[in-house]
């Protein structure tokens, strides 16, 4: 009977197919690791679609990796009762995601930009790269591609394998201990134990990369690494009025519906942060950025209640520290006049 041969060999790989990935599955968890969502356009671009909530109910931030890690998302919400909408990007300028909010007439909430200034100064298109990808993939996304999103989402809460970042084969390639040639770079291959990332998109370090400075000096080099190969001077002159002006012409639009917008510039710390002073002089950058703009900020030096975090690798906050600038950010914004429906 060649169809009840067929279906023994259908079940049978089934078995098998079932067999290896729960077996995968139980070695990645016996190695410690646990699930994380890939922080991909579709889940970016379910966040983007819950901008329209009022000021009053909700917070939007934009910007870089800095305040994906340094917003601790649970401890914000707890203390405002309102939602943190976290549209920020790793390795990204936030000024394309400005411009789209700006244009946005439905958009007329709360915005929080991070400021690091080596992004959101960036001309790079490298540090376009993912702004532009999300935005045009939010811009003509379809129902079956939003419903994908949500089965993605149970799935990714349950399994770790399905880790893109990690556990797919291009990663698990990625991860050999291969050479590479001589003017040839790939992308940074950044330790697991650097960020877990929920389903809010918040970047969460393990304990293991708190405690572990060979961890901590694995990222300290990629940084390193990072810098040598960025030639793209600091803007200046006409280019740079021509930024601020546009970012000006964008914060203009959003307060003249009615949201409100400030820029907050995260903590870092060591040789990272004496070079970005080096690099972006306060007066000429920060200092101009908020005077061109007429919008309030909130940089950490100015505040000894988060003026003294030692970031594990020059910057990012680690989870702990997170929690405490993230309290301490609620309580700078209630002096700033920024008024939430609860507070604790």
């Amino acid at each position: 009977m060649p169809s009840n041969h067929l279906f023994k060999a259908f079940i049978l790989t089934a078995v098998l197919v079932i067999a290896s990935f729960a077996s995968w599955e139980m070695y990645l968890r016996n190695k410690g690791h646990t699930p994380s969502y890939d922080d991909n356009e579709s889940l970016w671009s379910y966040k983007r679609a819950l901008v329209y909530e009022p000021k009053e109910k909700a917070t939007v931030f934009v910007g870089s990796s800095r305040i994906k890690y340094d917003l601790d998302i649970p401890t914000w919400e707890s203390i405002t009762s309102t939602e943190a909408i976290q549209l920020a990007m790793v390795g990204s300028t936030p000024l394309p995601v400005l411009d789209n909010l700006a244009d946005d007439n439905s958009f007329k909430g709360r915005l929080i930009i991070d400021v690091v200034e080596g992004l959101f100064f960036s001309s790079s298109p490298r540090s376009h790269l993912t702004p532009n990808k999300n935005l045009e993939y939010f811009k003509k996304i379809t129902p079956a591609q939003r419903f994908s999103t949500r089965v993605n989402d149970v799935l990714e809460s349950k399994l770790v394998f399905l880790d893109q970042d990690y556990f797919s084969l291009n990663a698990l390639l990625k991860g050999l201990p291969v050479k590479q040639r001589p003017g040839v770079y790939g992308p940074p291959n950044f330790p697991i134990e650097f960020h877990f990332t929920s389903s809010d998109r918040q970047n969460i370090m393990s304990d293991k990369m708190i405690s572990d400075t060979s961890l901590q000096n694995q990222v300290k080099n990629i940084w390193a690494g990072v810098r040598k190969l960025n030639k793209e001077a600091p803007p200046s002159g006409a280019k740079l009025d021509s930024l601020f002006a546009t970012v000006k012409m964008d914060c203009d639009k959003i307060k003249a519906r009615g949201g409100e917008v400030l820029f907050v510039r995260p903590p870092s710390s060591g040789t990272y942060l004496m070079g970005e002073n080096k690099a972006f002089p306060r007066e000429k950058y920060w200092d101009r950025l908020l005077t061109i703009t007429n919008c309030q900020g909130i940089h950490f030096a100015d505040y000894p209640a988060i003026a003294h975090f030692e970031c594990p690798e020059f910057s990012h906050l680690s989870h702990p520290d997170a929690i405490v600038f993230t309290k301490n950010l609620i309580q700078i914004l209630g002096e700033k006049g920024w008024q939430f429906s609860k507070t604790k």
